[in-house]
């Protein structure tokens, strides 16, 4: 039986000797929650505490992204497809975040996501800890990324679980049968279903991507047709001082595409231009961004932008992220159309996994991770 609980308050951990470092075998990590100080505590831990220079801006300019209309560019229409795509070819060279609306992805299954978010992070302490998130892992239930990092730490709670778009595994619902149990089978076929539909999305993301670049409709669709991917539940609770913490700290996601769905409270800030932007929620849209190993495979062309949360002191904040990855053996390298004199290769050949393991296990992800990885890589295989 789910046992229901009220929203919790972060307590940062006890040790903070290693700073940066998640593999940290010999720490235990350490997860505690006291809902009980949450209505009197008036300061925060202070591994909370972000540095002047990255405390948020809480009342920040709203960005204005292009809404691309998926089912219109599927249509086929070539005046619409040639509009769309030079909307989103405008969006992926500056900042890398467009909304998809037209999508078709059932409105009453991303409300049933959303409520079983609410379902899973109000639970007791100990039944979240079924799924616990292991040190060197990236998939679990994590609350801050206390035991990976000990400064800087994150005002959130996450659930992360693989996807397969192989048709032969129903992984999510594996998942939460295998680590949960049988009370949660409710949890592993809706988002089973939730990450087909983003899969599918994704795809016909892709061939927007592969038509805006000029490789044509299949080339990127093909490469992720058979993902391994990861779904994300965040879950931002209030905090007593907003100004000083943050939700998610700046970073560039590592991996191909981030599809999100906010709720209706405002949180999501993109860096561009050298100042913080908001991206207002919207119901009916997702908001995509490109990630570190999509700029690698369009060779630099389209930009992977840093971006970050912020949270409040009222109300608990919930999103949806699915973060597309290509199929593990999968090599990361672009188009040779893409590739010329003027735009010469950018990144060396790798897979995702490399890439995953090094923003695991040696590097805290921001908006040099590419940067770093390749010169990591070259000294790798040298």
């Amino acid at each position: 039986m789910l046992v229901p609980h009220h929203p919790s308050m972060l307590i940062a951990p006890q040790n903070t000797s290693a700073e940066n470092h998640d593999n940290m075998e010999g720490q235990k990590q350490l997860h505690h929650f006291d809902e009980s100080l949450m209505p009197n505590q008036s300061n925060i831990p202070s591994q909370f505490i972000w540095p002047d220079h990255e405390k948020p801006c809480l009342t920040p300019p709203e960005l204005h992204i292009p809404p691309i209309d998926l089912k219109a560019f599927l249509s086929g229409d070539p005046q619409a497809v040639s509009a769309i795509c030079a909307e989103a070819n405008e969006a992926c060279k500056k900042h890398g975040f467009f909304l998809v609306v037209n999508h078709g992805v059932d409105r009453k299954l991303i409300a049933q996501a959303h409520k079983l978010i609410d379902d899973f992070f109000c639970m007791q302490l100990s039944q979240k800890q079924k799924a616990q998130r292991k040190i060197g892992e990236h998939c679990g239930y994590a609350n801050s990324f206390i035991g990976r990092f000990s400064s800087k730490l994150p005002w959130k709670e996450t659930l992360s679980f693989h996807y397969s778009a192989d048709k032969s595994s129903k992984s999510v619902e594996d998942y939460f049968l295998n680590v949960m149990g049988e009370d949660f089978r409710k949890f592993g076929s809706v988002f089973q279903e939730y990450c087909e539909a983003m899969s599918k999305l994704s795809l016909g993301i892709m061939e927007l991507l592969g038509m805006t670049l000029g490789v044509g409709r299949e080339c990127f669709r093909d490469f992720f047709e058979g993902n391994e991917s990861v779904m994300r539940l965040n879950y931002y609770p209030p905090c007593q001082k907003p100004e000083l913490a943050l939700g998610t700290g700046p970073h560039c996601d590592p991996t191909s595409l981030t599809i999100l769905h906010q709720d209706q409270v405002e949180g999501l800030q993109v860096f561009v231009d050298g100042r913080w932007y908001s991206v207002a929620p919207k119901e009916d849209a997702f908001v995509v961004n490109i990630g570190d190993t999509f700029m690698a495979l369009s060779n630099g062309l389209f930009k992977s932008c840093m971006h970050r949360a912020v949270v409040n002191n009222k109300i608990v904040r919930k999103s949806l992220a699915f973060f597309l990855c290509p199929n593990r053996d999968k090599v990361v390298t672009p188009p040779k159309d893409l590739i010329s004199n003027e735009n010469p290769r950018t990144y060396p050949d790798f897979t995702w996994p490399s890439l995953l393991e090094f923003t695991q296990k040696h590097y805290r992800s921001d908006t040099e991770t590419l940067d770093a990885f390749s010169r990591w890589l070259l000294e790798k295989n040298n």
